[in-house]
Parts: structure tokens; C-alpha cells; sequence
């Protein structure tokens, strides 16, 4: 059964991406409204009722069954706070994604993509403006950035889901710059988590898309 489900996927790709925020879920919303007569994949994102870490890496592993990729984004800003608020000699949360990533790497290395963005997706929107390896320790810091370029730029559903002026479209044109951009900052260094990284190109660059963001 399994392999009958495997082949259809590889004759119509489809994705599933896995985040923990709304402004995530709202941008890749409009990406799909916006882009829906050029894809040639089907792309659902998925917003956990549950947002630990375990219950997102859970239901990463359950997608992978039936999708084609899977992409977990996690915004690390809420990684680091929860591990600075850890009691002492229990697990940290960095050192609980760092058990995970190295599942994914043994046993899900063609099927999930694991995408971080430093402190968060305000980051890898700053990085479709600016070329910078600035570190941002808070979310609000990189906003505050962003709103240098996006001066009207509100965290709320309305704003990024405006008709015919959505948070895609406003960044589309720009949306070359920003690959660019973060692939100078390189991969994911679970080591240096001091270290401002966006690895959204990993998801704009699938195979499976062809040339379409290229």
C-alpha cells in the first residue's frame, strides 16, 4: 500500500509545510493564491493546534507519508526563549531540535526539509531589502527593520492578506534579491544559534518548481 501511495506522489507533487506562526501560514497562503496558474505542485500549509516541538516534529513525520517533501519551518527566536527559560539540568529546547535534525538527516533526507529563519520570517522578509548578516535577538527587532522598508507593515491576518496588495505580492519583485541574500548567510549552524540565517531559499528552490522563482 505504501508503495502504491509513494508513486503517486512522484507523478503529482504536492507539499506540505509545517510552521508554528500565523504570519507564516497568511504568507504562504497568499504565495499559493498568487502563484496558483504557474504551479506545477500543490502546496497546503499546515498550522499545528499544538506548537511544541515534539508535537511539530510528529506531525512532520506523518506528512511525509503522503507528500511528496515535506518543509518544517521554525523560527528560532522562540527556540532560544524557551531555552534560556529551562530549569536547570532538564532538556533545552535547542538541544531538543538538535535531536530532531538529526533524525531527519538519518531517516528523512529526500522526504523533509527542515527551514530555519533567525530570529523569524520578519528576517527573511528584511532580506528581500537589505543584504545583511545583522543578528536580531528578538522578533520585534528585525520588525522594526522591516518597517524601514514596509513602512505600513502590520503582524495582523488584514495586512497580509490584502486583496490585490498581499504580503506576496508586495515582495514578489524583490523576491530574487532576497534569495541572494540568504544564501550568502549560509546553512544552519545549530552551534552558533547566536548567528542571523533564513533558509527560505531551500523551499523556493525544490526541484520541483522547475524555473518558476528562478
Amino acid at each position: 500500500m505504501r508503495t502504491s501511495k509513494s508513486l503517486n506522489r512522484n507523478k503529482n507533487p504536492n507539499f506540505a509545510i509545517v510552521i508554528d506562526g500565523e504570519t507564516e501560514f497568511w504568507y504562504f497562503q497568499m504565495l499559493v493564491r498568487n502563484e496558483r496558474d504557474n504551479l506545477n505542485v500543490r502546496i497546503k500549509p499546515e498550522l499545528p493546534s499544538k506548537k511544541s516541538l515534539i508535537d511539530q516534529f510528529k506531525l512532520v513525520k506523518q506528512l511525509s507519508e503522503d507528500y511528496t517533501k515535506t518543509f518544517w519551518i521554525v523560527d528560532l527566536d522562540v527556540v532560544l526563549k524557551e531555552t534560556r527559560e529551562v530549569k536547570k539540568g532538564e532538556k533545552t529546547r535547542i538541544q531538543e531540535l538538535e535531536e530532531y535534525i538529526n533524525i531527519l538527516s538519518k531517516k528523512y533526507p529526500e522526504t523533509i526539509v527542515l527551514i530555519v529563519n533567525n530570529p523569524c520570517l520578519e528576517f527573511w522578509l528584511l532580506l528581500h531589502f537589505e543584504s545583511t548578516s545583522k543578528f536580531f535577538d528578538t522578533c520585534a527587532s528585525a520588525e522594526k527593520q522591516l518597517k524601514k522598508h514596509l513602512k505600513d507593515y502590520e503582524k495582523t491576518e488584514k495586512y497580509f492578506t490584502k486583496q490585490n496588495n498581499d504580503i506576496y505580492l508586495k515582495l514578489k519583485p524583490h523576491l530574487k534579491n532576497a534569495l541572494n541574500n540568504a544564501k550568502k548567510l549560509g546553512q544552519f549552524n545549530i552551534k552558533e544559534s547566536n548567528s542571523a540565517i533564513s533558509e527560505m531559499q531551500l523551499f523556493f528552490e525544490a526541484k520541483e518548481f522547475g524555473q518558476l522563482f528562478k
